[in-house]
């Protein structure tokens, strides 16, 4: 059925039904907002291309509910599916345990749902089986294997706890269910990822979560992912573990992280001493492997080739790691500063050796991927091998190891391209007369107990490039939204990040809240300026006590760990004792202890960085105040962000006019968010920064904002 057909007059009576049935179940009154919302997400998604809009939808606006309503009825029609994204966990299992449900049920509307994760979320049941073998069979078994890790005794314990679950039905296999949490590397050692999974071959087969998540999947009229698993998808070629872009209607929830979340996932990075343990660990898995598997003619002749080339290869590192040693680092700290080259260009003396490195890594990585396809086959029966039984063990260390240096190949190949042309040298011209630069570049000096190493970093500067490329123009239809998209008034800045064209459909929709009687927007008379950071902190300390005791809970927020400290510190121990503080234990304990401590009826107060900014939900005597201790800048010292200042300068625009404001625009708005949280919630929100009244782009900043009630000292 052709797009333009499928919101006929039927379709669109079918959404209204559902909207008229959901609010009727539920004792809602329709709001105008959301009426609008459902409105135009039914008339991109069953309209011509390009199918693709951006919505900012206020707090209180029930934009899930919107969307949901009208995609999924199109979607069926269409015989589409639906692939809801979001940022974080919260919000992921909110739509799929709550929104969703809650539709089914009250709206009318036939359809199916699942939770779809990563394969590293789930635990590997052969893996697990490995670690809990009574008979300790397992366990002498994983000591032969390199890289594999004998549990300790309270791994064990966890181990048995687990086993135990997915037997009795009372844990269903997922990280993120398992309620007494579990740190990463106790974690990692019964998970897996697709090259050490034999597949249906696994006697734990039919039992395993992940492939019953995705069976479920397969059949699921609509999918809740997260954006990592969507971008791992898409770097896949799209379809591998999602539906095809092509058979796909998106939303992009929480949409304001998206291009970010991109940068970040096809970031490059490699350690250069990483890189030569891993190196001398795949000579030692090839030798063992030999051994342990008799000797076979065809891994003896690898192995034996293998051995010159990783010599070769650990040399290049170490040229590598002397090149870097003798570089200038910048940064806030010793043990995490940089060397950024200019406009991502390397130097030749660079260049040269990670081109030589990337062609070894290259064939390190294509001989680790010929001895994992042995084990498969020798897994399978396919090929004739002493201990058969043992090579399923085997894949996922060997698929590790290929997987590592297919991914230091592809840094050190970037790095050995990134070379500035002669013609551009001699010309002297800017990046503007020449190829785009695409990817900042640095090596990050990082200090550990165990000594410094140094990692080479490309970062792509215009992740929007890539999500056009791999989505935007492949998928059926697509929805960004948040409540915080635009920045300062506009689209543009979201736009031009997550790379949609120019004719993407676009609407804002304003919360419901009377902000203007809800809540006051306080900015005091101060002395200091953020800008010299001693006499701001000191200041802070002295109206830091002052201003929590106006109520009985708040939420203050700083934008460094350093100020964070250093104000925390300097409270009187009356105060301090009440404050819950970032960084003393969990997220999730601190905000449990905060809840019970105002349940109790005793005062209680937050302190934390901008992960506090977005995420919590804090309604009520929960929150009453929220304290910004500055305006969210983002932090000077990040590469990236130099690099496409840098580059933004070089185009004759200016980066903080273009860039730096808008996203200080977004941040404040989502700091102010954490104070109303319904039609009925009521605070204040103070911001210890004059730079909002006095600075000339403070007034954009103001006006940004809510309409909250102003209290500014003149």
């Amino acid at each position: 059925m052709d797009a333009p057909e499928v919101l006929n007059d039927e379709r669109k009576g079918e959404i209204q039904d559902a909207y008229r049935g959901w609010l009727a179940a539920r004792g809602f009154r329709a709001r105008r907002g959301q009426r609008e919302m459902i409105a135009l997400v039914a008339r991109s998604f069953g309209g011509p291309e390009p199918r693709l809009v951006m919505i900012e939808a206020g707090t209180g606006t029930g934009k899930t509910a919107a969307y949901c309503l009208a995609a999924i009825p199109l979607a069926r029609a269409l015989d589409k599916r639906v692939v809801i994204s979001t940022a974080t966990v919260a919000l992921q299992e909110q739509v799929v345990f709550r929104d969703l449900p809650d539709l089914a049920d009250h709206a009318g509307l036939d359809f199916s749902f699942t939770l779809a994760k990563g394969r590293g979320r789930y635990v590997c049941l052969k893996r697990l089986s490995d670690r809990v073998g009574g008979d300790g069979g397992g366990q002498m078994q994983l000591a032969e294997i390199p890289l594999a890790r004998i549990p300790a005794p309270d791994e064990e314990k966890v181990y048995r706890e687990m086993s135990d679950g997915v037997g009795a039905g009372t844990w269903n296999g997922e990280f993120d269910s398992w309620e007494a949490g579990v740190p990463e590397d106790t974690w990692r050692a019964v998970t897996t990822d697709h090259r050490g999974c034999t597949g249906n071959r696994c006697t734990f087969f039919q039992e395993c979560p992940f492939f019953r998540a995705r069976r479920a999947a397969e059949d699921a009229d609509v999918i809740v992912a997260n954006h990592d698993l969507v971008l791992a998808d898409l770097a896949l070629g799209g379809g591998v573990v999602l539906p095809d872009p092509e058979d796909t209607i998106f939303v992009i929830d929480e949409a304001h992280h998206f291009p970010d979340r991109a940068q970040r996932h096809f970031t490059r990075r490699a350690r250069l001493k990483g890189a030569i343990q891993w190196l001398e660990q795949a000579g030692t898995v090839a030798g063992t492997c030999a051994q342990r598997f008799g000797r076979p003619s065809e891994v003896e002749r690898l192995a034996k080739a293998l051995g010159p080339e990783l010599e070769t290869a650990s040399a290049l590192a170490a040229q590598l790691g002397e090149f870097a040693r003798q570089l200038e680092y910048r940064g806030a700290s010793d043990d995490r500063a940089h060397h950024r080259f200019a406009f991502g260009w390397v130097p030749d003396d660079l260049a040269e050796p990670c081109g030589a490195l990337a062609a070894y890594c290259d064939t390190v990585a294509g001989r680790l991927e010929t001895l994992h396809g042995y084990l498969e086959e020798v897994s399978s029966g396919e090929r004739p091998w002493m201990h058969a039984e043992q090579a399923e063990d085997w894949l996922g260390p060997v698929g590790q190891l290929a997987a590592r240096a297919a991914s230091d190949a592809g840094l050190f190949r970037d790095y050995a391209g990134a070379v500035r042309s002669e013609d551009a040298v001699e010309s002297q011209d800017g990046p503007e007369e020449q190829e785009v630069v695409s990817s900042a570049r640095w090596i990050a000096r990082l200090a550990f107990d165990a000594g410094e190493d140094h990692e080479l970093v490309s970062a792509p500067l215009d992740p929007g490039r890539m999500l056009a490329e791999a989505l935007w123009r492949r998928c059926y239809g697509a929805l960004c939204t948040s409540a915080t998209l635009r920045a300062l008034g506009t689209f543009e800045r979201f736009r031009e990040l997550a790379g949609l064209p120019d004719d993407t459909q676009e609407q804002f929709v304003p919360s419901p809240f009377d902000f203007e009687r809800l809540a006051t927007f306080h900015v005091p008379a101060m002395r200091s300026d953020p800008r010299n950071p001693a006499a701001h902190t000191e200041e802070l300390g002295r109206l830091l006590p002052d201003l929590l005791a106006m109520e009985t809970s708040a939420l203050a927020l700083f934008s460094s760990w350093r100020q964070l400290r250093q104000v925390r510190d300097s409270l009187p121990s009356a105060v301090a004792e009440r404050c819950r503080v970032q960084g003393d234990r969990s997220k999730q304990s601190l905000l449990e202890d905060h809840r019970a401590a105002v349940d109790g009826g005793e005062p209680s107060y937050l302190l934390g960085l901008a992960s506090f900014a977005e995420g919590i939900d804090l309604p009520n005597d929960y929150c009453r105040h929220v304290i910004i201790a500055k305006l969210p800048f983002s932090v000077p010292e990040d590469p990236v962000e130099q690099a496409y200042g840098e580059w933004l300068e070089s185009q004759a625009r200016n980066p903080f006019l273009e860039v730096s404001v808008p996203d200080a625009a977004v941040r404040l708005v989502q700091a102010c968010g954490r104070l109303i949280r319904h039609e009925e919630d009521r605070g204040r929100i103070t911001l210890l920064d004059r730079r909002i009244v006095t600075a000339r782009y403070g007034r954009a900043l103001l006006e940004s904002l809510p309409p909250y009630r102003l209290d500014i000292a003149r």
